[in-house]
């Protein structure tokens, strides 16, 4: 298969540790870069992860808290010294145009490549990215300010080719994209040859599901039923319920009834709070409910 990555970088929150760094993660798709929020020290991490800096094309920003987009300046200078020429595409909440421009007007003149922004209403879940192979839909969250995540789709591919029997029936080339596409192959003496024996299914499109900074918010489940991998927030324990309800956030357990409610394959949580020197118990906690549960943790690369 194809590549399907996620890569986390940071799953602290928003008070600094030593242990962990704030928000981001690269998903990787067939090697086309796109990252998710951009916390202090992205760009070291995308260092220690080994991925390529050129490859990184789009940003998508949850919301305007500084844990998950306080990096973006540094990174957008960093590429600038690097003679970067190819346009770098930032999704965001409309307010963060003004602000960004400011800083990168006074801190990053003369750059050698343009930043297009392009506003999201994290209000409203809808297609906010496009290309030949994937989807990128926004996830309406509920937080203290205007919030999304996203859901990566990848497109349904073509069905592959049996070469044999292409080979065998002697199929000219012109007809090779019909019968990808699901159609019969009808011989010149007028036999019909089904599909079926021509061609294998392809792989089943693959989902990731991003759900950062939030409340309980149980009709999620209903966007992103089925996800192959759901990271979900879950910067408290139980324990910490009032907390949690106080600031807007999710317990671990909550994060595995929002993975149970929504059918998914895998639960990663992160955006873990300073208070906890180890986030064991919220996986204890999760697993309880959801047992294909993980933590996240820096540098930690996930295969779809």
């Amino acid at each position: 298969m194809e590549k399907f990555e996620i890569n986390i970088l940071g799953c602290g929150s928003a008070l600094p540790t030593t242990r962990h760094f704030p928000t981001s993660q690269v998903v990787n798709i067939r090697e086309k870069l796109y990252m998710i929020d951009c916390g202090e020290g992205a760009q070291l991490q995308l260092r220690r992860s080994k991925l390529k800096f050129s490859r990184l094309n789009h940003i998508f920003i949850s919301h305007l808290h500084g844990d998950h987009c306080f990096g973006l300046p540094g990174l957008i200078s960093t590429f600038g010294m690097l003679n970067r020429t190819a346009q770098l595409h930032i999704h965001a909440h409309a307010d963060l145009e003004p602000l960004l421009s400011a800083q990168l007007g006074y801190f990053c003149q003369h750059l050698p490549y343009t930043v297009c922004f392009h506003a999201i209403d994290p209000t409203h879940e809808t297609i906010i990215y496009e290309d030949r192979s994937i989807t990128v839909q926004s996830i309406p969250l509920r937080h203290r300010i205007p919030c999304c995540g996203f859901l990566f789709s990848e497109k349904p591919r073509p069905n592959h080719l049996l070469r044999e029997m292409i080979d065998f029936y002697q199929i000219p080339v012109h007809e090779l994209n019909k019968i990808k596409e699901g159609a019969d192959y009808v011989t010149a003496d007028g036999q019909t040859i089904p599909n079926r024996r021509l061609t294998r299914p392809a792989e089943p499109p693959r989902r990731y599901a991003y759900c950062s900074d939030t409340i309980f918010k149980k009709d999620i489940a209903d966007q992103i039923h089925g996800a192959d991998l759901l990271f979900h927030e879950a910067t408290f324990a139980e324990s910490d319920l009032p907390r949690a309800k106080e600031t807007f956030h999710s317990t671990a357990r909550q994060a595995a009834q929002i993975a149970q409610m929504a059918e998914v394959k895998q639960l990663v949580i992160g955006h873990f709070s300073a208070r906890y020197d180890d986030e064991s118990t919220l996986l204890e906690e999760a697993s309880e409910i959801f047992p294909k549960c993980r933590l996240a943790k820096e540098n930690l690369c996930i295969a779809i």
